[in-house]
């Protein structure tokens, strides 16, 4: 499918300069002088080599359609992590690179999207966010606002982020998967 240059979004798989390149990062671009442009940084899907490249809007992309299969994570062995058809009950193992960052936030039969392009397995899609415990809080600092200030906490699976002063160790939170930020308290 042909898209414009300007429509290419982080998360799209493009077919650019004969191959299959992941879009991470965009920044849309108006100088004093020329046409616009889109700089996007993208990710080679099958040896994770980087490209930064600009995009006008006149030119046009070919966005690759990919197969989405819902799988169920089973357990993570070193770098590599096994997922189970939920139909089929057919096991994958991949490697951890093919889900990036949001690798640290598996959890236990979580369902995720498997996406695969020609039959092969090239990205898995956590869903937008999970609930997790704060097993370690910092305490509030006196005189700190509480609009402005957040503090450093860490996570039951040993990650660090920042949260609202009023979030206390032992307190559930919501955490977005995409960039590991503080959503909400959990219901």
């Amino acid at each position: 499918m042909r898209i414009n240059g300007n429509a290419i979004r982080p998360g799209n798989i493009i077919e650019h300069n004969g191959r299959l390149w992941r879009v991470a990062k965009i920044q849309h671009t108006q100088p004093g002088k020329g046409g616009a442009f889109l700089q996007a940084e993208m990710k080679d899907i099958r040896d994770g080599t980087k490209l930064n490249e600009r995009f006008r809007a006149s030119e046009s992309v070919e966005k690759v359609r990919l197969d989405e299969t819902q799988y169920q994570y089973l357990f993570a062995d070193g770098d590599e992590v096994t997922f189970m058809e939920t139909e089929t009950y057919e096991q994958i193992t991949l490697n951890k690179e093919a889900i990036g960052d949001p690798a640290v936030f598996l959890q236990d039969g979580m369902t995720v999207t498997v996406q695969s392009y020609e039959g092969a397995p090239i990205g898995v899609e956590l869903p937008d966010s999970v609930v997790m415990e704060v097993v370690e809080a910092d305490a509030v600092v006196k005189g700190q606002t509480a609009s402005s200030s957040y503090k450093p906490a860490v996570l039951e699976n040993g990650e660090r982020i920042m949260v609202p002063p009023h979030i206390e160790s032992g307190t559930r939170i919501v955490v977005a998967t995409a960039d590991g930020s503080y959503m909400e308290r959990a219901k």
